[in-house]
């Protein structure tokens, strides 16, 4: 629940002016009236730091400094542009320290209602046992007969059979050092946070490409589930992640935008 320190409030109704719920009144201090979901814009927009969520982590709030918060446009949308989808990785593991600036990034991403839903799931250590477990998976569907399969996990006998003849040409995991799964009660949540690890990945030095194919066949595995930790969640976004193998030098062109204006 927000707690507001009296001592520290000054009664200026800024947090009553920012609540969504119009869950605080003012006299001559602010109350809390109910519970609430605990969005933090309170505890962001005290002048005086008199608003507290104690259930979280206050430790991890950060006085805002235009110098190190603000980012320059340009920046922004060449970094946007410079961007590409990387599937060729060099030989070197992802450091665990720039791993969880990628957790800090998908976890402060936005999500619906304040539900804070996402999971995030890396796969580094054991990712040969990932590999056996999904292709395993597919080996078992490949010995069905083919008038029962699924035309959606066609596909994957087709990337299956290809590996197969050459170990080096697997289409699902390339030679990426690790994958992250985001599961989530939200394909949409689960998409903007995914955005952002990526966005955070990039100024680390490392490449990203989703991964629609691995995300749909690991979350038709109940078996690979269980062991990844999740259970019944939903796997909504997977990414392989590693550092690439390419330098590119410019951006890519586009189709000219589809934008109406009014």
């Amino acid at each position: 629940m927000v707690v507001i320190d009296e001592k520290k409030c000054i009664g200026c109704g800024l947090c009553a002016a920012d609540c969504i719920a119009l869950n605080i009144e003012v006299e001559e201090k602010a109350r809390i009236k109910k519970e609430c979901m605990q969005c933090g814009h309170c505890v962001a927009v005290c002048p005086q730091g008199a608003v507290s969520i104690p259930e979280y982590d206050m430790a991890d709030v950060e006085e805002y400094d235009a110098d190190s918060f603000t980012l320059q446009p340009e920046q922004v949308l060449h970094s946007i542009k410079f961007r590409r989808s990387i599937r060729d990785y060099k030989p070197k593991q992802v450091e665990e320290s720039v791993l969880r600036q990628l957790v800090q990034a998908g976890r402060y991403t936005a999500t619906a209602k304040n539900s804070q839903s996402n999971g995030f799931v890396f796969v580094q250590k054991e990712l040969t046992t990932l590999k056996d477990k999904v292709w395993q998976f597919i080996d078992d569907i490949s010995k069905k007969d083919i008038r029962q399969i699924d035309k959606a996990l066609l596909p994957y006998i087709l990337f299956n059979q290809r590996r197969k003849k050459d170990a080096a040409d697997d289409y699902l995991f390339r030679n990426a050092p690790a994958v992250l799964y985001i599961v989530s009660d939200s394909l949409l949540d689960a998409g903007l946070a995914a955005q952002n690890m990526e966005t955070m990945a990039v100024s680390l030095g490392l490449g990203v490409l989703y991964n629609g194919y691995l995300a749909r066949i690991s979350d038709a595995n109940e078996e690979l589930k269980q062991w990844l930790g999740i259970g019944d969640r939903t796997i909504c976004t997977c990414m392989l992640l590693g550092y690439p193998a390419r330098h590119y030098v410019r951006t890519a062109p586009r189709k000219a935008p589809d934008v109406i204006w009014k």
